[in-house]
């Protein structure tokens, strides 16, 4: 039952994407333009542009994440799925964490994607491509899961955005740590073993706990 609930939702999350697949490229647009900006704010030469571009990569894909966040049940609140979701016979949590996963899928993964490309724009060194990769698939997914915990929190307020925006950004800030650390720890010759294990553990925790936690605060919003 939990596995045909999880692909009706995914099924229904793709033709809704299909249908606004002008809108579903907007993260990847997004981080594009904000690393074309950096590029061109920090001079465009390899010297000034190497040592920051696993930060900017990070930031980028960071950002592009928070596009989509606001909507992240604010469609489902309106239309009343989310009612649907709370009288089936699934548990909400599980709805929640296909969703969200549905949301890094959708958002992040494109970027990570990309990211290859985007690294050459900024000369970023190659040997340190796969750590940032690593810290990307396993920090943005930690991102999601958080977001899913605030959009939950906010989804009964109306242009809840900058609010959503402001309440994900502090939780945000110790995955980029650790995530643009790992690729640093790496440039300086250091192992990036531990903050990788770091993300890893933190990927366990949020998987267990975020979902759970959005269920709950979803179910309080409409109560």
């Amino acid at each position: 039952m939990m596995w045909q609930a999880a692909r009706a939702l995914v099924l229904r999350d793709l033709r809704l994407l299909w249908a606004r697949r002008g809108d579903a490229l907007q993260p990847l647009l997004f981080a594009l333009l904000t690393v074309v900006l950096f590029a061109l704010g920090l001079g465009g030469q390899a010297r000034t542009l190497a040592p920051v571009a696993a930060a900017v990569l990070w930031l980028a894909t960071l950002l592009a994440g928070l596009l989509a966040l606001d909507h992240l049940f604010r469609g489902d609140a309106e239309d009343g799925s989310l009612e649907q979701w709370m009288l089936a016979p699934v548990p909400l949590w599980w709805l929640v964490l296909i969703r969200t996963l549905m949301h890094w899928a959708t958002s992040a993964l494109p970027v990570i994607l990309a990211v290859p490309l985007l690294a050459e724009l900024l000369y970023l060194p190659r040997t340190q491509l796969p750590v940032l990769l690593a810290s990307l698939l396993l920090g943005t997914p930690i991102l999601s899961l958080l977001g899913a915990v605030v959009a939950a929190l906010t989804v009964g307020m109306r242009r809840a955005g900058i609010l959503v925006a402001l309440l994900a950004l502090p939780l945000y800030v110790p995955v980029l740590v650790f995530g643009a650390g790992s690729v640093a720890a790496q440039a300086q010759g250091l192992d990036a073993t531990g903050a990788l294990l770091l993300l890893a553990a933190g990927l366990v925790l949020t998987l267990v706990l975020a979902p759970v936690t959005a269920a709950a605060a979803l179910r309080i919003a409409h109560s």
